[in-house]
């Protein structure tokens, strides 16, 4: 099996948390992204949901994106049909978890940071996430570090766009390395409209197929990998460009 990781916590860190898990478990050790906006939970929420239905079943995600760490919120552990989630309890997991089907959940208990042999208020990816996901992995739920509990998690609703009449209200989930604006505006969403574009700040901007459909500096949207509306400058970086970022996004449809 594998044990997956995503995290905000960028080059260092994650480095940490590996040795953690490769100290205790023979599992393989796979990156989706540490890059992450910092404390962005809807972000990693996102991410994690666009990548977790490509990884073979019995995947075990580690996600920490947790600008509570140290604080009153749970860590969980949740087991759904396919996978298992070991996460902060913010919100992070539940449009995955939600998703696959959840089954059972676990409160992790600070014990489990005897494993690595200590317990830190900021760092709780190497000593509580991490260590927990090296047990899950290797089938060790030990009821000293596992508890469980009620059947509810934190809900996060990453889809949630407002039309009315030519207006739309939807959200930049994502601004990728070429600056594209990833929004929460799936295909479906725009069925009974079929716009062939949008109005951003007075900017026509048209629907397309591929890039190759406008030319070289020219603004264009269209349905990405995510399967959700991007808007995207053609050998050019639209949220640079236009000082887009993430959170509301209004636009009009024509």
């Amino acid at each position: 099996m594998v044990i997956a990781l995503l995290t905000d916590f960028g080059d260092f860190y994650p480095g940490v948390m590996k040795g953690i898990i490769r100290k205790m478990s023979g599992a393989e050790v796979v990156d989706i992204t540490h890059s992450v906006s910092p404390q962005n939970i809807v972000e990693g929420a996102f991410l994690l949901y666009s990548s977790y239905r490509f990884f073979p079943n019995g995947t075990v995600f580690v996600s920490v994106v947790d600008p509570g760490v140290g604080g009153k919120r749970r860590a969980i552990a949740v087991k759904t049909r396919d996978y298992w989630f070991v996460a902060p309890d913010n919100g992070l997991v539940y449009p995955s978890a939600s998703e696959n089907g959840i089954e059972e959940i676990y409160v992790i208990g600070e014990s489990v940071s005897g494993i690595s042999g200590t317990l830190s208020s900021t760092f709780h990816g190497r000593d509580i996430f991490a260590p927990a996901g090296a047990l899950i992995h290797d089938g060790k739920l030990d009821k000293r570090h596992f508890q469980k509990a009620d059947p509810e998690i934190v809900k996060l609703e990453l889809f949630d766009p407002e039309i009315e009449g030519r207006e739309i209200s939807c959200r930049v989930l994502h601004i990728d390395r070429f600056g594209n604006a990833v929004t929460n505006l799936r295909r479906k969403d725009l069925e009974d409209i079929d716009p062939e574009g949008f109005v951003f700040n007075e900017i026509e901007i048209p629907v397309v197929e591929r890039y190759e459909d406008v030319d070289a500096g020219e603004v264009l949207a269209l349905f990405g990998s995510f399967e959700t509306l991007e808007l995207s400058v053609r050998d050019g970086n639209f949220s640079e460009k236009y000082n887009v970022r993430y959170g509301e996004l209004r636009l009009r449809w024509f």
